[in-house]
């Protein structure tokens, strides 16, 4: 009765366990269509990866096929090969290395000792350094020109004719010269640089009548002549 019973539980697990399906009609359950060609090449696969062993098989090299050229192709490049000057070389294993071209025609050759002492020798260099050197002239500084359209002072002449650092004083002013005079006076420009020249037109930098130069160094507001005498170099 026990084996009966037995035999009963292992039919019904079997009726239980799911096929694996297949997309071919009529063809014996053997795995496909679910990702894999057969289940026995997958579990083979599948094995061969857990053991850390690899099973991919890589392609074959593809056939390569020569196509030589026809006769007229093959005319016509021999014969512009001759024409240009460079005889054609047969592919070959056993060709000897190309020459290295050390002044190809239309290449500059200063660089070559021997060329450059077969065109021209040490005393035609002596010469052509003598008439580089009668040519060359020596250009003095002038004063700088007015602009025109303006009478206002040149600031620019002014920092190049100065040289006391910015905020050294040069000038006695007015004990009553005050930080709030200072900064109400010079906001009414819209640059240090129109500060200075209206500064230089009405007195300074000997008198300062708007306060705009409180400390006495001859620079109104924020202006400096710093950049100009640094691209004169000084």
């Amino acid at each position: 009765m026990r084996v009966l019973f037995l035999g009963v539980a292992v039919l019904a697990v079997a009726a239980c366990e799911p096929s694996v399906p297949d997309s071919a009609a009529g063809v014996p359950d053997t795995g496909r269509g679910v990702g894999f060609g057969d289940y026995a090449s997958y579990q083979a696969a599948r094995d061969a990866q857990l053991e850390g062993r690899s099973v991919t098989t890589l392609p074959g090299p593809a056939d390569v096929q020569a196509t030589p050229l026809d006769a007229d192709t093959a005319a016509a490049a021999d014969a512009a090969a001759r024409n240009s000057g460079v005889a054609p070389v047969e592919a070959s294993p056993s060709n000897p290395a190309p020459q290295v071209v050390t002044n190809a025609a239309g290449i500059s050759g200063e660089n070559d000792f021997n060329a450059v002492s077969s065109q021209r020798g040490i005393e035609d260099d002596a010469a052509l350094i003598a008439r580089n050197r009668a040519q060359y002239q020596v250009v003095q500084p002038t004063d700088l020109p007015t602009r025109p359209g303006s009478s206002a002072p040149n600031i620019v002449e002014y920092a190049l004719r100065t040289t006391n650092p910015v905020g050294v004083p040069l000038y006695r002013r007015s004990s009553f010269a005050s930080e709030s005079r200072y900064q109400r006076a010079c906001a009414g420009y819209a640059s240090a640089d129109l500060a200075q020249e209206d500064f230089l037109a009405n007195g300074g930098p000997e008198k300062d009548r708007k306060g705009v130069d409180p400390d006495g160094d001859g620079f109104a507001c924020t202006w400096s002549p710093a950049p100009f005498r640094a691209v004169r170099g000084g």
